[in-house]
């Protein structure tokens, strides 16, 4: 029998509809009904390779990865990544572990790869209570760090790209301390996300010792062979902040939710949630610095929530901003979000 995701399955679909009220506890049957079918339909068609295994594993993952964050979603988390071989006598180590501290004491909850160097320091300064670790299986068998070893909220990942979800998905801010190809692998994989609009705004922070010049000398890079070549924006270089303090970092984090609360796309339209009013004054002058990146005759204006937010009432009394976004130049976006939190 061919299966298909229309409502027209016969009887697969009753014995669908049974196996949810068996189960019961089932909150969205519509996509838990099309799970279903997509693994019977996987099933059909597997040919002996390793695709189902993959499907499988990766369903598995990402479930468990929603139920360890699920109880913690009301608050803001910042995902740190950097070298797992910095060792505890240096400078870089010393200002992750007081990052990692002031964060907690902020009120923020840190992510990390769970392993040694820079993400046991992080981990180390946060405490257990206020620490995620998302960890990978190598060959080499890199360990959980003994802060966050036999936590409750310590995941370990067969495939990187189902680890890289939970970092992105589940952070309000990235720090990146220097590192190698896994750091600089997911430094970069955060700015393609965010400039391509996968992933919306948020702060990007590149944190190195003081005097350092790791970021400094990757940045030249940037500028010489991407910007130089015009392979990215101009306006993609404030996608992300530069310092070499821990206690600026938080500064950045902070301001960037000091008035900005969300964003939302309905209707081709995006739709920035404030927390606190914007002044008239201040949204005529982002009205005129940020014309470039509406779409033909769009606008920006001031809004109350919209019908379609309706699942959110929890924010319904937030001011928003609704922005005809051309969907093209991202870092301007990140740039009239700043703007806003000034």
């Amino acid at each position: 029998m061919e299966i298909h995701f229309k409502d027209d399955n016969g009887p697969i679909e009753e014995v669908i509809s049974q196996l949810m009220k068996l189960s019961e506890g089932i909150r969205r049957p519509a996509i838990v009904r099309e799970m279903i079918l997509a693994s019977l339909k996987a099933g059909q068609e597997d040919n002996g390779k390793v695709d189902l295994k993959l499907m499988n594993t990766s369903l598995k993952e990402m479930r468990f990865t929603a139920k360890v964050f699920g109880p913690y979603s009301h608050l803001k988390k910042v995902s740190v990544f950097g070298s797992a071989r910095t060792k505890p006598n240096t400078a870089l180590y010393k200002t992750a572990h007081n990052l990692g501290a002031k964060l907690a004491e902020s009120g923020y909850m840190v992510i990390t790869g769970g392993g040694p160097g820079i993400m046991q320091a992080v981990h180390e300064g946060a405490g257990p209570d206020n620490s995620f670790g998302v960890n990978i299986r190598l060959p080499s068998e890199q360990d959980s760090n003994p802060v966050i070893r036999g936590n409750s909220k310590n995941i370990t990942y067969k495939y990187f790209f189902n680890r890289k979800v939970a970092f992105l998905k589940e952070s309000d801010a990235i720090v990146v301390f220097p590192g190698g190809f896994g750091t600089l692998d997911e430094a970069m994989e955060t700015l393609a996300l965010v400039q391509t609009g996968k992933r919306n705004p948020l702060p990007i922070i590149l944190l190195d010792e003081p005097g350092g010049n790791y970021w400094l000398n990757w940045i030249n890079f940037i500028r010489a062979e991407l910007l130089g070549k015009n392979y990215i924006n101009k306006s993609d270089m404030h996608l992300f902040d530069l310092t070499d303090s821990a206690d600026e970092a938080i500064k950045i984090i902070n301001k960037f939710y000091s008035r900005y609360h969300s964003i939302r796309q309905i209707k081709n339209c995006y739709i920035i949630r404030l927390k606190k009013p914007l002044e008239e004054e201040k949204l005529k002058e982002i009205k005129t610095r940020y014309s470039d990146i509406l779409k033909t005759d769009g606008k920006i204006c001031l809004s109350e929530a919209l019908p379609e937010e309706i699942d959110e009432p929890e924010i319904s009394n937030l001011q928003r901003i609704i922005i005809d976004f051309n969907k093209t130049d991202y870092g301007k976006l990140k740039q009239l979000i700043d703007e806003i939190n000034c």
